[in-house]
């Protein structure tokens, strides 16, 4: 692990097990995420994408150990994360934050702002009363709330409100990476631009990492540093951000780009339609996992899982036929 990358992910897996039958027993698993791997440099935005259901929110959640990995390995900072328990583990959720998709069902109704955005101080025993009272002013400033706003409930704010407050939630803890786990898709489009020009900001004057997962392409096309497309459990390509959209090695990253509409009505782009639905994560397809609805797919895709691999310098894919996809 070099000194500049913050997290390494080797091979996650989170399987979540299906009981059934009187004794309650493991009748089946739902293979959430199946073999993850990735690295985050300090200081960059990883955009992690892919259709609802493929994993990428358990990911961020297992990597934060909020969910119990079922395998594999994650390296924070040079520290094993999924090892590390009772005042070890405490240490590092200083550094790790999240920002969740909802504002409103992330913030504790009963609790005013002040007190939401000064629990982590709280917990972890950070500074006096009257120290963690004046870093949550600092920090509400700079998402641009004002001071006053302390004192009220969350139900007195607009949805971009509520996430700002979200996101000093996190940013008050001085962490090193925030999972920002679909932060804008809740919020009106008008707002999206803010909250996303805020969270760049934020990173510039911080030093921040994010790892920033979404469902829309060209949210993560404006933030990210480089993106990765995750489909049924797996990553299919990790790229750097102008280099996949530019040649994307994968025929599901491509359907993905195909979709993201153009603005412009006199320019057209050649539209992608998927046949079929996303198959079930508790039986996935043998071979490669997108060949049901791959226009490409040929009798090794059926029997052969292709390997994550570097095709290209920084660009990594899991196809047998990546350069047919992009030539």
């Amino acid at each position: 692990m070099s000194s500049d990358t913050l997290l390494e992910v080797n091979n996650l897996v989170k399987h979540f097990p299906i009981k059934g039958g009187i004794l309650r027993r493991t009748v089946a698993v739902v293979k959430a995420v199946d073999g993850v791997s990735f690295t985050l440099k300090r200081g960059e935005t990883l955009g992690l994408v892919g259709e609802s259901g493929c994993g990428k929110t358990t990911t961020g959640r297992t990597i934060l150990r909020l969910e119990k990995a079922t395998d594999g390995e994650v390296i924070f900072d040079g520290k094993d994360v999924l090892a590390a328990s009772g005042s070890q583990l405490k240490a590092l959720r200083r550094d790790m934050q999240i920002v969740f998709q909802d504002p409103y069902a992330s913030l504790d109704p009963r609790m005013t702002i002040g007190e939401s955005v000064a629990e982590g101080l709280t917990i972890h025993g950070i500074g006096s009363k009257a120290e963690r009272i004046e870093r949550v002013r600092e920090v509400l400033a700079k998402v641009g709330m004002h001071p006053s706003h302390m004192e009220r409930f969350p139900h007195e704010f607009s949805g971009g409100q509520r996430q700002r407050i979200g996101i000093a939630r996190a940013l008050v803890m001085n962490p090193k990476l925030i999972v920002c786990d679909e932060p804008v898709s809740a919020l009106d489009v008008s707002i999206q631009s803010q909250v996303l020009n805020l969270l760049r900001n934020l990173q510039q004057e911080f030093g921040l990492t994010y790892l920033f997962i979404a469902h829309n392409l060209s949210v993560v096309e404006h933030i990210s540093n480089r993106v990765g497309v995750m489909y049924l459990g797996k990553m299919v390509e990790l790229a750097d951000r102008m280099e996949l959209f530019r040649r994307p090695l994968h025929p599901y990253t491509k359907a993905l780009i195909s979709a993201i509409p153009i603005p412009n009505p006199t320019i057209r782009r050649e539209r992608i339609i998927l046949q079929g639905d996303v198959p079930s994560p508790i039986n996935p397809p043998k071979g490669c996992r997108f060949h049901p609805r791959c226009w490409m797919a040929r009798d090794i895709c059926r029997e052969v899982e292709p390997v994550f691999e570097e095709k290209a310098p920084g660009h990594w894919s899991a196809c047998h036929f990546a350069y047919e996809v992009s030539p």
